[in-house]
Order: structure tokens, then C-alpha cells, then sequence
């Protein structure tokens, strides 16, 4: 019996990794070695992915940011035929507090997971980048052929640099054909609500701080600044659900085995094209949960854009993909995911 080809998630136990797991065995032939080591998440995430899936996964704890012990895994499985990155260190304001420690980890295990690409003649690369490569700009929405403005945060800053590196690395090495994905803002989670967004450190992203608000395991939900030009002067964000993105990871590869990245490097942003400001994102989660959140009004915060929604034209056309799930779905989905992480913990 022929062995599947194995596709490397980097990031695996993460948010956005673990529900590209997921959508990667139920709907394609891959088989999935993940390698995390557990810097942010938790190894619990993958007994999740079991009882969802049914299937065990090959996780390695392993630091990207060690060359000899990447190389390692790389020697010992075989028939890999792309690796997703996703690991890196996420948060805006933890990267504006110390910086080296984004420019170190982001950036080598790139330059890392990259060399044993090449090393080991392995063809297919996806990168997870992000909205905030596009900075602080007034022409909205944005394209993918939209220039960068100065970057808003070191975090946003090794997104534009990872692209850089990527998109050199592609030029000098024809055969890896590389893409990168533009995320804007992931939230919500699985259908099942048996996994979804749950970092090992406080959470910075808007959706977990709204459920951890709302569960009680936070006092009070910051919104930072409401005097931004924007329609009611919060930030206007483009919200996208989990698994509308683990389902384009999927299309991605697949326009990469199939021969249709003929730029050698490919930009594709993933968002729903709709701007949501964070009074908007509460008053949707108020009305799915009938909860009334407390929050209050706090001043800006550095590393933030005002505002920031996708032009989704080329991922339709090109990768064939659409986003299926509106706001209310997002915090629905999320609020369950919260709900039945507090009866694991009263289990």
C-alpha cells in the first residue's frame, strides 16, 4: 500500500494549527506531523483533535529556533511534501514590550524551517503572515498589491521581513514554491465547540478576552481607545472564523501541488472583506450569549491600526475559496468553546 504524502504543520497545538489539522483529516488525503513545542499551547489540544477526528497525531517538541534538532525530524520522516508554518510569538503588545524576543524566535525559526525545506527537497512552503504587514493606511480595502507602510509593532515587523525572506529564499531556490497567507483577524471555533482559541498566557486578541470576560475568569474587558476615525471610534477590524482559514491552508496547498504558482512566491489575504469595529464585536456577542459584558473605555494602545479589512478578489478567484461564517456564528462558536472549557474544568 502506497504511504500518504505528510504534510509539517509547525504550530500544531496552536489555535490556528490545531483546526488546520482537523479540516487537513477530514477533508484531504495528507497525513499531518505536527511539531510544537508547547511554548503557548498546551499538548492537551491534541487529545481534542482526537476525540474530534479520531486520529493520533505525530507531535515533535522541538524549539524551530534549534537547527540540529529540526533537522532531526526532517531526516526521520519521510514522503513530506510541504510544510505550513505557523509558529511564531503572536501578541502586539508582549513584541512592542520586548522585542528581541520576537526578532529572535520569529525570525530564526523561519530561516530554520526554511533550510530544511531546501535541504531535504521539500516543495511546497506556506507561510502564515499577517494583516498587520499592511501597517497603518488610509486606502481601504486593502489589497494584496497594496504597499506596506512602516510597520505598527516588532510583531507586524517580522511578518514583513518573514515575506522578505520567503520571497528571496523562492527566487535563489525555484524548485520550493512558496505562498503566503494574510490572515486578518482569526476568531471563533470548531463547530463542536471541543476545541478552540486557548493560550497558556494572558490573551491580547479581542474574541478570548470578550469569553474570558464573560465566563468570569477576567474582571473587566479594555477597549483600547474610542476616539480613532472610525464610525464609532473603536478599531474596525476584519474578523474571519478559524476554520474558513484551516479550509484555505487546504486550497493553498493544493494550487501549490498542482503547478499553479507560477510566481514562485504567491500573496493571498484571508479575511471576509467586512470592517468590524470592537463595539460591533461586543454587541454581537451580547446578543448571542444574552450576557452584558463589562467594559469599559481605556486609552489607545500601542502597536494598533485604526482600521483594517481585506479585498478578498484574488483567494476567490485564484484559490477557489470563500469565507461561510458570519459574526454572530464567530461568537457563537466561541462562547461555546468557553462554556465547555469550563465544564473540563468541573469534571
Amino acid at each position: 500500500m502506497e504511504k500518504p504524502n505528510k504534510i509539517i504543520i509547525t504550530g500544531g497545538a496552536g489555535y490556528i494549527g490545531s483546526h488546520t489539522i482537523i479540516e487537513i483529516i477530514e477533508n484531504s488525503n495528507f497525513e499531518v506531523i505536527s511539531i510544537d513545542n508547547f511554548s503557548n499551547s498546551s499538548p492537551k489540544t491534541f487529545e481534542r483533535i482526537k476525540k474530534i477526528t479520531g486520529k493520533q497525531i505525530t507531535n515533535y517538541n522541538c524549539d524551530l529556533c534549534n537547527i540540529s534538532e529540526l533537522e532531526k525530524i526532517f531526516q526521520k520522516e519521510d514522503s513530506i511534501i510541504g510544510v505550513i508554518h505557523f509558529a511564531a510569538f503572536k501578541s502586539v503588545p508582549e513584541s512592542v514590550e520586548n522585542p528581541g524576543k520576537y526578532y529572535f524566535n520569529n525570525i530564526n525559526s523561519l530561516l530554520n524551517i526554511l533550510d530544511c525545506c531546501i535541504k531535504f527537497n521539500i516543495t511546497n512552503f506556506i507561510f502564515s503572515s499577517s494583516c498587520s504587514v499592511y501597517g497603518n493606511i488610509s486606502t481601504l480595502p486593502v489589497k494584496e498589491s497594496t504597499l506596506f507602510s512602516k510597520a505598527e509593532s516588532p510583531y507586524a515587523f517580522t511578518k514583513q521581513v518573514g515575506e522578505e525572506i520567503i520571497k528571496d529564499t523562492s527566487k535563489a531556490h525555484p524548485q520550493l514554491h512558496t505562498l503566503a497567507l494574510r490572515y486578518f483577524n482569526p476568531v471563533g471555533a470548531h463547530i463542536s465547540g471541543k476545541i478552540g482559541e486557548d493560550p497558556i498566557n494572558k490573551p491580547t486578541s479581542l474574541v478570548p478576552v470578550i469569553t474570558q470576560t464573560a465566563i468570569g475568569k477576567l474582571n473587566q474587558l479594555i477597549v483600547y481607545g474610542d476616539d480613532y476615525n472610525t464610525r464609532d471610534g473603536s478599531c474596525i477590524r476584519d474578523y474571519i472564523h478559524v476554520t474558513d482559514i484551516a479550509i484555505a491552508h487546504i486550497k493553498a496547498l493544493n494550487y501549490l501541488i498542482e503547478g499553479k504558482n507560477i510566481s514562485g512566491f504567491s500573496i493571498f489575504n484571508l479575511g471576509t472583506g467586512n470592517g468590524v469595529s470592537v463595539l460591533e464585536a461586543i454587541n454581537s456577542f451580547e446578543e448571542i450569549s444574552g450576557i452584558k459584558l463589562n467594559y469599559k473605555v481605556g486609552k489607545r494602545r500601542d502597536g494598533d491600526v485604526a482600521a483594517i479589512y481585506s479585498e478578498t478578489s484574488l483567494s476567490k478567484n485564484e484559490l477557489k475559496w470563500e469565507t461561510k461564517y458570519s459574526l454572530n456564528q464567530m461568537m457563537e462558536t466561541a462562547w461555546r468553546w468557553e462554556l465547555n472549557l469550563k465544564s473540563e474544568t468541573h469534571l
